[in-house]
Formats: structure tokens, C-alpha cells, sequence
């Protein structure tokens, strides 16, 4: 990946608000600012190299999820929820339906990184419908790292779906790498419920009514023993698991284009009482696009 530039934490403290003279609120454009050919101040080791491309191997390190924390009371691992979204500059989360076409190289190419890093992604049924998902593959560059870290060839696909209206025909279905999981309610129709298990899913009840409900869904997933957690939307199933305050990060790749018209943003449904605030924790940019990452506090 060419030109590729982080900001860390330090570097952020000082650029977005450390209350010196000439910063606030413009963010990139104060003192500190990144500089094409140059790594901000305060980076260390792989985020300090100059311009040129980076390994996979680097872009795992920089995304990497954190150190697992135990539970308070039940001592395993507690989930960590991710997710990984890009936008327009005008706010559109995708164009005609998809998210291809406002994306990039270096967007997929974290993508796949994000993915690879991955127990399980989770997605909405109609992303699925949209995007044509198809089974997570397992990549050798990734082997060894996911290996040592106690985690199968590839992620497993787990899509919440209330009315389980899915193509099970589908290589997502019949031939993906790990068994596809379906996050449902418990009142789903047996019918469909039946036709997903004959498909080789594997039927996880996140609900006591039609829908899933996210909290649940989480640890229902981490009770699986998949704790590192990405979801990939799309807008109405990430505007859920705002709202259910279960989100712990966000990777927002953003866009240099302009589409107009009425794209859904990244998070849909109703808004939260409160906005919930996120802390940056690194910006990398190439060819205009942004890729940026925010946690909670």
C-alpha cells in the first residue's frame, strides 16, 4: 500500500485538541499535521516508515485487535466488536445498492486484512442479498498468524435475519470454508429455520421474538468462542447495535467522491437519545481516501 500515512494516539492527542495554540476543531489541518512522505511525530516501529508500500503483515499490526479482557464474573474473554463501513464525502454509504463503487484498492485491501483478523462477520440479510456475500476464504498470508492465535482457516459468515428469507443455494451457504451462522429470533419459521440447517448453517436463537437482539447476538457469537467481532453492516443492522450500545469500534473508511441522491448513511433507524462519542485512534490516508479509527472510551 503506497503513501500511507498514520496519525496514533499520541499524535492525535496533540493534532485534535491537545488546547495548544493553533489547534481544535479544523483536526488535520492543525500544528501537527500529516505530511505527504512523512510519519507524524511520536510514531513508533511500522507506523513510522516513510512512503512506500506496507506488507500485509503491517496493516495486521496496525488493526490489531486488543488484548482480550476478562469478563468481571464469568472470566472469559470478553467481545470485541468492530466495524468496518466507508462513506462518500456528502455522507452515502453506498451507490445503486453497493458499497463497490465508492470504494478503492487500498479500502479492500484493508478490508481483507479486517476479515482476516476476524472469528466471525457479522452482516445483515440485506447486505447479503445486495453485496452477493460469499464464504470468507482463507488466505495463506494470514495462515500462521491465525493459527497462533487459536482461530480456524477463515472467519465464519454469521447473518442476522429475522424472516431467514436467504438463498441457501448459495456458496455462502453450501460451501463456505467454516459453517455459515444465522443469528435469529425464536419465533422464526420452523420452515425456514429447517431449510437453513439442511443447508449446512448453523441456526443460533439471538431473540425471544422475530428479531435478533444485538447485546444477545454478541454473546451469543462469544459463547461460540468468537470474541474478536467485525461487522461489515449493512446500515439498518449497524444502526441497531449503536443503539444497543454493543459497538467497541469503528473503522470508517471515507470517501473522495460525491454521489448525491438518497444513499443510506452508514447507521440507519432511530436516532439515539444521547450521541455516543468515540475517541480516534489512528488515521491512514492514500489517493484522497481516508481510513479511519474511533473506540469508545
Amino acid at each position: 500500500m503506497r503513501r500511507l500515512f498514520p496519525v496514533t494516539d499520541e499524535t492525535a492527542a496533540r493534532t485534535l485538541g491537545g488546547g495548544g495554540e493553533g489547534q481544535g476543531a479544523s483536526g488535520a489541518a492543525g500544528a501537527q499535521g500529516v505530511r505527504a512522505g512523512e510519519a507524524p511525530a511520536g510514531t513508533r516501529g511500522a507506523a513510522a516508515q516513510e512512503d512506500r508500500d506496507w506488507s500485509l503483515a503491517e496493516l495486521a499490526a496496525a488493526y490489531a485487535y486488543p488484548e482480550p479482557e476478562p469478563e468481571p464474573e464469568q472470566g472469559a474473554r470478553r467481545p470485541w466488536l468492530r466495524a468496518n463501513m466507508v462513506s462518500t464525502l456528502d455522507g452515502a454509504a453506498q451507490h445503486e445498492g453497493r458499497s463497490q463503487p465508492i470504494s478503492s484498492a487500498a479500502d479492500m485491501r484493508i478490508f481483507g486484512t479486517l476479515r482476516a483478523l476476524a472469528d466471525v462477520v457479522v452482516v445483515g440479510a440485506e447486505t447479503v442479498r445486495q453485496e452477493g456475500y460469499h464464504p470468507a476464504k482463507a488466505r495463506a498470508e494470514f495462515a500462521a498468524a491465525r493459527q497462533a492465535a487459536g482461530q480456524g482457516p477463515a472467519p465464519a459468515i454469521a447473518v442476522v435475519t429475522a424472516s431467514l428469507d436467504l438463498d441457501f443455494s448459495l456458496p455462502l451457504f453450501t460451501s463456505p470454508v467454516v459453517p455459515t451462522i444465522v443469528l435469529t429470533g425464536a419465533a422464526a419459521a420452523p420452515e425456514r429455520v429447517a431449510a437453513a440447517e439442511k443447508a449446512g448453517a448453523r441456526v443460533v436463537v439471538a431473540g425471544e421474538g422475530m428479531g435478533v437482539e444485538p447485546a444477545r447476538a454478541v454473546r451469543a457469537l462469544a459463547d461460540l468462542g468468537h470474541t474478536r467481532l467485525l461487522t461489515e453492516g449493512g446500515p439498518r443492522l449497524l444502526g441497531q447495535l449503536i443503539a444497543a450500545e454493543v459497538l467497541d469500534e469503528l473503522c470508517l473508511t471515507v470517501s473522495p467522491m460525491l454521489t448525491a441522491g438518497d444513499a443510506q448513511r452508514i447507521a440507519g433507524g432511530p436516532s439515539v437519545a444521547v450521541p455516543r462519542r468515540f475517541e480516534l485512534v489512528s488515521l491512514l490516508a492514500e489517493d484522497g481516501f481516508l481510513f479511519s479509527r474511533y473506540r469508545r472510551p
